[in-house]
C-alpha cells in the first residue's frame, strides 16, 4: 500500500515529467500502429490521393488531440486563460509559456508519424503516382494514347500485383522515383526540426533569463496551486460528509467513530480542530458562494500580512465575489456565529 501511495505522489508532483514519458509513449505506439498497419491503396485514379494522404494526415490529427488530452498543463493553460481577472492579474507571458510547452509535447506524436510515412515511401506512392510526367519514362506508355488510359495505368503503380503492369517494366521505376522523392521529404522535415531544436538551445542563453525563470517559475506556481486547491477540496469535502453522516446518525455516533471512521475523537481538541478544519461551512449554499467566490476572484500573489489585513478589512461584506479562499472561511465563520 505505501509503495502505490508512493507511485501515486510522484505522479501527482512530476506532473511534468509523466506528460513528458506519456508523449514519448505515444511516439512509440505511433509508430508500432503503421508498422502494424497494412497499407493497401485502392488504385483508383479518383481515389490514391485522398486515401494517401488521409492516412498521412488523419491519424495525426488523432494523436495530436490525445497528446492535448493526457497533458494535464493543457486544461490549466485553458482555465487561466479564461478565467474572470478579479484581484489577480493575467500575465500574458505565462499564458504563452504554457501554450507553447503543451504544442511542443503535442506535436511529438504527429510528427513522428508523418516522418515515418514518408521515409516508408508507400502512402506517398499511393498519393502522387497519378501526377508524375509520362515522358519522363520513355517505355512507358509506348502503346498508349489516350489520357485517361495514360491515369488508369498511374494509379495503378501502387499495385504491384495488378494485370495491366505484367508486361510492364517502369512501374519499378516510378515507384522508386516517388519514393526517393518521397524520403527526401521525410529527412528533410527530420533535419529542419533537429536544426530548430539545436538553435533553441544556444541562442536561450542569449535572451533575456530572468524573464524566462519568471515565467517558468510562475506557470509551475498556477499548475502547483491548482493541484493543491484540489487536494484542499477533496480534503474538506471529505470532512464535511463524514459530520454530515454523523450528523444524520446521531443516535449512532459512538458505534461509528469506532467502528469505521476512527477519525474523530473524544476530546474536545479534537472537535475544535475538525470545527476549524470546516471554517464554519453548514450548508450547500455557503459552499457553493465559496467556490464561486475563488473562482470570480483569486486571491492577489501576495503574502504580506499588513497587505492581507488591510484586504479583509475591506472584504467585510457578506460573501463577496473577491478575496482569497481563508478570507471567505473566516467571513462564512463570523456569519454562522451571528
Amino acid at each position: 500500500m505505501d509503495r502505490f501511495r508512493m507511485i501515486f505522489q510522484y505522479f501527482q508532483t512530476n506532473s511534468e515529467s509523466v506528460t513528458n514519458g506519456i508523449c514519448g509513449l505515444l511516439a512509440l505506439a505511433s509508430v508500432k500502429i503503421y508498422t502494424s498497419f497494412e497499407f493497401n491503396c485502392p488504385c483508383l485514379a479518383k481515389y490514391n490521393m485522398a486515401y494517401g494522404l488521409g492516412i498521412m494526415f488523419i491519424p495525426p490529427v488523432a494523436l495530436f488531440l490525445c497528446g492535448l488530452i493526457v497533458n494535464r498543463q493543457f486544461m490549466v493553460m485553458l482555465e487561466e486563460w479564461k478565467r474572470p481577472t478579479g484581484d489577480r492579474k493575467k500575465n500574458l507571458a505565462i499564458i504563452r509559456y504554457m501554450c507553447s510547452s503543451v504544442l511542443q509535447r503535442a506535436m511529438i506524436a504527429p510528427v513522428v508519424w508523418i516522418i515515418v510515412t514518408l521515409l516508408d515511401g508507400k502512402c506517398f506512392v499511393c498519393a502522387f503516382s497519378i501526377s508524375i510526367d509520362p515522358d519522363k519514362f520513355p517505355d512507358f506508355a509506348t502503346n498508349i494514347t489516350s489520357y485517361d488510359e495514360v491515369q488508369r495505368l498511374l494509379s495503378k503503380v501502387p499495385c504491384k500485383d495488378d494485370a495491366l503492369w505484367r508486361n510492364n517494366t517502369s512501374r519499378k521505376a516510378i515507384s522508386r522515383y516517388i519514393r526517393c522523392w518521397s524520403q527526401a521529404l521525410g529527412w528533410s522535415i527530420l533535419l529542419t526540426l533537429i536544426v530548430i531544436a539545436f538553435l533553441a538551445r544556444s541562442l536561450r542563453p542569449c535572451f533575456d533569463q530572468a524573464a524566462f525563470f519568471q515565467t517558468r517559475y510562475w506557470s509551475s506556481y498556477i499548475d502547483m496551486e491548482q493541484k493543491i486547491f484540489d487536494e484542499t477540496c477533496c480534503e474538506h469535502a471529505r470532512d464535511f460528509a463524514h459530520k454530515c453522516i454523523l450528523h444524520f446518525f446521531e443516535s449512532m455516533q459512538k458505534q461509528i467513530r469506532l467502528r469505521r471512521f476512527n477519525t474523530c475523537t473524544e476530546d474536545k481538541e479534537g472537535k475544535e480542530e475538525e470545527e476549524d478544519h470546516l471554517r464554519g461551512i453548514t450548508s450547500e449554499e455557503q459552499m457553493n458562494k465559496v467556490l464561486q467566490s475563488w473562482y470570480y476572484s483569486k486571491p492577489p500573489l501576495d503574502l504580506n500580512r499588513a497587505t492581507q489585513r488591510q484586504f479583509v478589512s475591506t472584504e467585510r461584506t457578506p460573501l463577496p465575489l473577491g478575496g482569497s479562499m481563508s478570507n471567505q472561511w473566516n467571513t462564512v465563520t463570523k456569519q454562522t456565529d451571528v
